[in-house]
């Protein structure tokens, strides 16, 4: 049998040489240029994973893997865990089309129909645009590695169990609208509001929520509860807001969690920090804070400002050191002296790794609850090389120095009362009640009444239509 392969290719004429050339290097440069512009195009939908905060909440905490969910998020409906957003086919999100991917992002609605719920902030990244959803969606099928992991199952009590019923909820409060620039203001502004209301989705901790749960619009980022911890206002606002932090101390902040003299960033804002924020480029952080600078101040009350009150305790912590009858806050002082002391010192100056007590947002606050959840839950924020921890004293804190609610309550009033804003007592009750999650809403405080009224309709409604037919019998055999 003849080998064609091994027949001499035929010479092509000069002239036809440098045609043939060209075109080579033309498909050659064509080839590059789709593999470049699609290298780009999941770099940049890393970037904007990173912005939007996905891992913190799809990656399960002590060495899960990135993306395949199982995180426990607390919120005041129960415990909601999180997805796996990893490409396997399985368990993941393997066989969403980009439409399905928009659709789970957006519109919280996964492929099989099920809702979501608003735990992830598909409300905000409602605004994202259509070339940003398809670079995330190009970053999450070829460069997030499948895991088969099944996380655990979301089991809220009725009637929240139900998720049709966030169809409803969707209808009356999901804005799908895409972000629209503000052609009055700069570039700047515009990435900044951009970053700021879709992917880093800011408004859903620091917008406080009406009684369905949805944020309400009349006072955005004037602050919310975050199941045990609060979100503090972060409008222009020069008292309640962040209208007294100079630009360099709100990137500062942003980039470490951490401002001496003002503030120690703790609990979901941590997380936020570790695993978004600090990737930022500076020109995406000066932008988030040009926008911010910018958002209508609202106030709340002639509450000094947060990182201003307190002072050093010097003649306190003397007096009362080892003396018996003691009357000023005796307990506390016990609790802060073996508990507190040692790292914050002991005139709650704290040092070059541990912040002080006054002149801190946390002790400053006109409510104690990111007071009391750092006591009961500690701090662990990891930025480059740098890491600051806290351990938790709570009840079930695994570290051995552990304290009661009444504990916690008598320290907290310890250090308000002479770091930091006065005006705030804790009681026993305040720190159970920031234990189990914060205040509950309206429409959790009133879901146990759900299910009798289910039954008493069930019971009620055809009752009064076998009634309604036995008086139509009964005025037949009468007519």
């Amino acid at each position: 049998m003849l080998d064609e392969s091994a027949l001499p290719m035929p010479e092509l004429p000069p002239t036809l040489r440098p045609a043939l050339l060209c075109l080579t290097v033309l498909v050659a440069m064509a080839g590059a240029s789709f593999a470049d512009d699609y290298s780009d195009l999941v770099s940049r939908g890393r970037y904007l994973a990173t912005a939007a905060d996905c891992a913190a909440c799809h990656t399960a905490p002590h060495g899960g893997t990135p993306f395949a969910g199982g995180y426990g998020i607390d919120t005041p409906l129960g415990k909601i865990f999180s997805t796996n957003i990893t490409p396997s086919k399985e368990y993941g999100i393997g066989n969403y089309s980009e439409e399905d991917f928009a659709r789970a992002v957006r519109e919280g609605v996964a492929k099989d129909g099920s809702h979501l719920y608003p735990a992830m902030p598909y409300t905000a990244y409602a605004k994202i645009t259509d070339d940003d959803m398809k670079a995330l969606y190009a970053y999450f099928m070829n460069e997030v590695k499948p895991d088969d992991h099944k996380p655990q199952k979301t089991e809220l009590p009725f009637p929240f169990s139900m998720r049709t019923s966030m169809a409803v909820w969707n209808l009356l409060f999901l804005d799908k609208i895409r972000f629209q620039p503000n052609a009055e203001k700069s570039a700047e502004w515009n990435r900044g509001a951009y970053l700021s209301d879709a992917l880093e989705h800011c408004s859903t901790c620091h917008t406080p929520r009406n009684a369905f749960m949805a944020e309400d619009a009349s006072q955005p980022l004037a602050g919310g509860s975050v199941g045990s911890w609060y979100a503090p206002n972060i409008t222009s606002d020069k008292v309640a807001g962040i209208g007294g932090w100079s630009d360099e101390e709100l990137v500062q902040y942003l980039k470490t969690g951490n401002v001496a003299g003002k503030a120690e960033a703790a609990g979901p804002m941590a997380e936020a920090i570790e695993n978004s924020l600090q990737y930022l480029s500076d020109g995406d952080l000066k932008a988030i804070v040009t926008y911010l600078r910018d958002v209508p101040a609202i106030a709340s009350g002639d509450t000094p400002s947060r990182a201003v009150l307190g002072k050093p305790s010097v003649e306190i912590e003397a007096a009362l050191r080892g003396l018996p009858g003691q009357t000023m806050d005796e307990n506390g002082f016990h609790v802060f002296s073996g508990s507190c002391a040692a790292c914050h010192q002991a005139e709650g100056q704290g040092n070059q790794h541990y912040p002080s007590l006054f002149h801190n947002t946390a002790t400053g606050e006109d409510r104690p609850d990111n007071l009391v959840s750092t006591i009961l839950y500690g701090l662990h924020r990891t930025v480059g090389d740098h890491v600051a921890f806290m351990p938790a004293f709570g009840p079930d804190a695994s570290y051995t120095d552990r304290l009661s609610d009444k504990d916690i309550a008598d320290v907290s009033n310890y250090v308000l009362a002479n770091y930091g804003n006065p005006a705030v007592k804790v009681t026993e009750a305040d720190v159970v009640r920031i234990r189990d999650g914060g205040e509950k809403p309206l429409i959790v405080k009133l879901a146990p009444l759900a299910a009798p009224a289910l039954i008493a309709v069930a019971v009620i409604v055809p009752a009064l239509v076998l009634w309604l037919l036995s008086r139509r019998r009964s005025r037949a055999v009468l007519g």
